[in-house]
């Protein structure tokens, strides 16, 4: 099956800095796929490229197969809800449902209405009017009911309250469910992206720092505890990805596929979050010197 999203050596630079260097990955189709990274780290020029709001300044990336926005039948494809959710304060909820059937030849009346039913918003009312999780809610009503194939969300939930939080998100799992949906979820919130997410992508400082199912990608990462070592007297087969240490005791988490049988370590798993945090604290490896390959315009 086509990859969602495929990228090979992506790159975007505003000015003398690269918001996202040298990114190759493929997204498998039918996945809710967690991007997560620091500020700064190159999540929202992705999601920016995927969409085809920005062009890249290197490399490729295509989305269901295609170019980003690349006509009608592409942006069909794909919905979007941007991080602060933009909508028009002085339309009114029915307002916005009639303005995206208008621009969306797959638009989906009856799901829009539904939704709109169910959250027990008012279509009369503006959406100025609406609090920060209603105007959430109306975004991915607008964004899932054109039907798309790929749905991309830029930290939706960053700035809702914990209860609003929940509902977005169970909104989100119930239309995923529903519609066989694939979709790209940017946010910091890490327990949001363990309860929903089963494939991952962090970036840090521009970069891809590791890509994949979440299943496999816990199965292979472990925490070791023991004595205080050298990490680079470890096994050739055990990537050490983050250390720390006391005066007595080192503490490793490791990437491996093989058993870990040396005695003095006390073996355990990492949770999802153990996971991303110890890769977003561990710089990526400096890229080697290259040409930029300047796209032409």
């Amino acid at each position: 099956m086509t990859a969602v999203v495929a990228a090979q050596g992506l790159g975007k630079k505003y000015g003398r800095r690269w918001a996202l260097s040298d990114l190759t990955l493929e997204v498998p189709a039918g996945r809710v796929v967690g991007l997560v990274g620091p500020n700064g780290a190159g999540k929202t020029t992705l999601l920016s490229l995927a969409c085809g709001q920005i062009a890249p300044t290197s490399g490729t990336i295509t989305v269901l197969g295609g170019t980003p926005a690349a006509g009608p039948a592409q942006l069909a494809k794909v919905g979007y809800v941007a991080q602060d959710t933009p909508l028009y304060p002085g339309l009114s909820i029915a307002d916005h449902l009639r303005l995206g059937a208008r621009l969306n030849p797959t638009w989906d009346h009856e799901l829009a209405r539904r939704r709109v039913e169910r959250l027990g918003l008012d279509p009369a009312r503006r959406a100025g009017r609406l609090s920060g999780g209603q105007r959430a809610q109306l975004a991915l009503t607008l964004g899932i009911a054109k039907r798309p194939e790929l749905l991309i969300l830029d930290e939706p939930v960053s700035a809702l309250d914990p209860l609003a939080r929940r509902e977005f998100m169970r909104g989100l799992m119930e239309a995923v469910a529903d519609q066989e949906l694939s979709v790209v979820f940017s946010s910091h919130l890490v327990s949001d992206l363990e309860r929903t997410c089963d494939h991952l992508i962090v970036l840090a400082g521009s970069r891809l720092r590791i890509s994949g199912d979440a299943e496999e990608l816990l199965a292979t990462h472990h925490r070791l505890t023991g004595p205080r070592r050298d990490p680079g007297r470890l096994p050739a087969d055990q990537h050490v990805v983050s250390a720390s240490h006391t005066d007595r005791q080192s503490t490793l988490i490791v990437r491996t596929t093989a058993p870990i049988l040396d005695p003095a370590w006390t073996v355990s798993q990492v949770s999802l979050e153990d996971l991303v945090l110890a890769y977003m604290d561990t710089p990526p490896p400096a890229a080697a010197p290259r040409p930029v390959l300047e796209i032409q315009r």
